[in-house]
């Protein structure tokens, strides 16, 4: 939390300081998000189960959100869809990968529920096919034909967000039983301390408030910063700011692994993973046409596109059989460093 003051201070002092400022904001918003995590959860604790479970599932990936839409309406369209690349494969390579590696090492074979988890890689797994097909009309159009993509993106957007809908249902709804075991686990991580409701609501709301405005001080200096260190704004969205907003998230799972709880690991993991890609993503399409300075489609770059397809098949095979070891951990996060290197040397 020290890197709050020194964030603001920078940016106020210091302007010209581009790459402190990145690095300074970077750091200070990762506390932040686990006390907006933390928050969410105890308020869904004291709504009941059903109206909890959205709460939860709609918040989930509140920071992330909220440096999207900043960035989204300074027009830094690249760096948004960077990051929900980032978010995705972040949470199926390096989340999952670490929880893994970690609880491997620890229980030689670890086992959790199939059906929910094959059931959020199904769903990952459409969402990054239709995430490739605007990409995939883009690259294989003609020259002198327009592909009108924006509306596409709009159908595909509102698609993914009715499945987002009926993933809620499934889980909350008719198979409850079936997630019953992760929300167990989830409340049980957080049992040693309970928040009063005001409590909750005034920590939400001040590091809500807070994120947002280091959000700004963020993209405000994330292209200067990316010129200064030699990194391209892809990698600088999909590395960095991913991992920095999905930080709180990412403990939380390692930990949940290493107590043999890998029904919740693989819930934080692959849950936040789909709301990212069946809920985020649309969502940012939408909020575009009313707080951007243009349009955003659902068109990523190849290499975007390629990771989230890649990330996707290989999250679907390693969790189809229901167990876990750390030389799976260790493959994941060979895949994740791979693409990072890729990312690294995009130009520009």
């Amino acid at each position: 939390m020290i890197f709050l003051p020194i964030a603001l201070y920078l940016e106020y002092f210091r302007p010209d300081a581009h790459t402190l400022i990145f690095f300074a904001s970077c750091i200070a918003i990762i506390p932040l998000a686990g006390l907006m995590g933390r928050a969410t959860e105890q308020i869904a604790n004291r709504a009941g189960e059903g109206i909890g479970g959205l709460l939860n599932a709609t918040f989930g990936n509140a920071a992330e959100l909220i440096i999207a839409i900043v960035a989204l309406r300074a027009g830094q369209i690249e760096i948004v869809k960077a990051s929900l690349t980032g978010s995705i494969i972040g949470n199926v390579l390096l989340v999952l990968g670490a929880s893994f590696l970690a609880g491997g090492l620890r229980y030689t074979i670890q086992e959790f529920n199939t059906i929910t988890a094959r059931a959020q890689a199904q769903m990952l797994l459409v969402s990054a096919i239709a995430v490739a097909i605007p990409g995939l009309f883009h690259a294989i159009r003609p020259v002198d034909a327009n592909a009108n993509e924006g509306t596409i993106s709009l159908i595909i957007a509102a698609l993914l967000i009715a499945l987002y809908i009926l993933s809620l249902i499934f889980a909350l709804r008719t198979h409850k039983h079936l997630f019953a075991g992760a929300h167990d686990a989830a409340s049980q991580a957080h049992a040693d301390e309970q928040w009063s409701l005001r409590r909750a609501l005034i920590i939400l709301g001040v590091a809500t408030v807070l994120i947002a405005w280091l959000s700004e001080i963020l993209v405000g200096s994330v292209e200067e910063a990316a010129t200064a260190i030699g990194m391209s704004k892809v990698f600088v969205g999909v590395i960095i700011v991913a991992v920095i907003g999905n930080a709180a998230e990412h403990s939380t799972a390692v930990i949940a692994a290493i107590r043999n709880r890998m029904d919740l690991s693989i819930g934080i993991a692959l849950g936040s993973s789909t709301q990212i890609a069946l809920f985020v993503a649309p969502l940012l399409v939408f909020l575009s046409y009313a707080i951007g300075k243009t349009p955003m489609n659902l068109s990523f770059t190849l290499g975007e596109t390629f990771a989230i397809l890649i990330g996707a098949l290989i999250t679907a095979h390693v969790t189809s059989d229901g167990h876990s070891n750390w030389f799976t951990g260790a493959l994941l996060l060979a895949l994740y460093s791979i693409l990072a290197v890729g990312f690294f040397h995009v130009p520009g």
